[in-house]
């Protein structure tokens, strides 16, 4: 690709390139797996919490994004459409390992705020450093136990910073269950974590 059309295409939102893309111009295609390449690593990863399964899990995303190109359709974000795929690959992992962590810490009020629980960042003391490790450990295990229908709103919602409205079409879920489930999956994370979030 030369550096002017680079350039053109850089400039183009999601939706463009994925017309150009079904055009024919494969530079659309380029364009798109370098600004989602990472994002997508980041998101697989919070579940996998392995490297090597999550590379291959974002070359399986961004294969069927090629292959599938022609059903999407513009009436849906791109993103959307993307994070859909990659959330299918990571059921479908599950499935077959059985093994799921990501790293995740919210909670709500009683008025359906959103609430950030923030981990101690302490980083002068041994002591604090030890809190804050048997504090990850903690939390990789309390999310571990969470159910899975919990877990993935919770990470599309807190980890990947998705819309309500992106998880209601990633899901296929009314507004208010999405809602509920993020809200009763940080409650019952903070019931787990108990005095590892206090401390």
């Amino acid at each position: 690709m030369s550096t002017v059309s680079a350039l053109r295409f850089n400039q183009l939102p999601d939706e463009d390139l994925m017309e150009l893309f079904q055009g024919g111009y494969d530079e659309a295609y380029s364009v798109i797996v370098t600004r989602y390449r990472e994002r997508i690593h980041q998101f697989i990863f919070r579940y996998t919490k392995n490297h090597l399964d999550s590379e291959d899990l974002v070359q399986e995303t961004f294969l069927r994004v090629f292959r599938s190109r022609n059903s999407y359709e513009r009436i849906a974000r791109f993103s959307t459409w993307l994070y859909t795929i990659a959330q299918n690959l990571i059921r479908n992992q599950y499935k077959r390992s059985q093994r799921m962590h990501m790293v995740s810490l919210s909670q709500t009020d009683d008025q359906d705020q959103e609430m950030t629980i923030d981990l101690p960042d302490r980083a002068m003391a041994l002591d604090d450093h030890l809190h804050l490790s048997m504090t990850v450990t903690q939390l990789q295990k309390s999310l571990a136990s969470i159910p899975a229908e919990f877990r993935d709103v919770l990470v599309m919602r807190d980890v990947q910073q998705l819309t309500y409205e992106e998880i209601m079409e990633i899901t296929h879920l009314p507004m208010g269950t999405v809602k509920s489930r993020i809200n009763r999956g940080r409650a019952r994370l903070h019931d787990l974590m108990g005095t590892y979030i206090d401390a």
